[in-house]
């Protein structure tokens, strides 16, 4: 019987999970390709461009990606095991806030601006045990970056610096996300990042066009 992919929760700042190393992938069985359909689904549900196994509970090093076809490497799929290898310098400048700001959907609700390498060599194995290896650049590059350190134990906040690790700081009290056990529910709980807000604006423009059509 084939399996029904599920959308699973995903963990907000103050789990566990989500600070320390996620363990290698010794045997990609049935479980494994299992967690892999689950977090496809529920990347597509929370409007994600990258989610990690720990940000749905697992300590395993396994991401999935989905993004605009670039033409250098598959804009969607995911890697497990990944060996990720910067082949840009990340600059000391100040980040702009303006083209360098990240988003987590462990951080819901936030984002901040932080410096990144433009160009990484990303290695490791499909959930079908066939090898990956490609390049990627500009912002996709960013969100190997940003997946990558999810399995190392590391959320993007935890690398801000100057005042927008003061600002990060000054939520985390707000939110009281020290705390562990909190979880978000994709495609239940109101999107946290205004998505829900676009899509009832597109439904209103959708309705005025079809009265206007009558």
């Amino acid at each position: 019987m084939a399996y029904t992919p599920r959308i699973r929760p995903i963990t907000i700042h103050g789990e566990p999970v989500l600070h320390r190393r996620a363990s290698e992938v010794e045997e990609i069985d049935e479980h494994i390709r299992e967690l892999v359909a689950d977090m496809h689904l529920t990347q597509q549900a929370a409007r994600g461009v990258g989610l990690a196994a720990p940000q749905v509970g697992v300590g395993l090093r396994i991401f999935t990606w989905a993004y605009e076809d670039t033409g250098e490497a598959p804009n969607q799929g995911e890697v497990i095991n990944p060996v990720l290898t910067l082949l840009g310098k990340v600059s000391q400048e100040s980040p702009d806030a303006d083209s360098e700001t990240e988003g987590c959907l462990s951080v819901p609700g936030y984002g901040f601006p932080l410096k990144r390498s433009d160009h990484v060599r990303l290695q490791g194995f499909t959930v079908d045990g066939e090898e990956i290896d490609f390049e990627a650049h500009g912002w996709f590059a960013r969100i190997m970056q940003h997946e990558h350190d999810h399995l190392d134990g590391y959320l993007y906040v935890n690398r801000l610096k100057d005042k927008w690790a003061r600002r990060w700081k000054k939520a985390l009290r707000r939110e009281g996300w020290n705390e562990a056990g909190r979880t978000w529910m994709p495609g239940v709980d109101a999107d946290p990042f205004g998505h829900d807000d676009v899509d009832h604006e597109h439904d209103d423009v959708d309705t005025a066009n079809a009265e206007e059509s009558k």
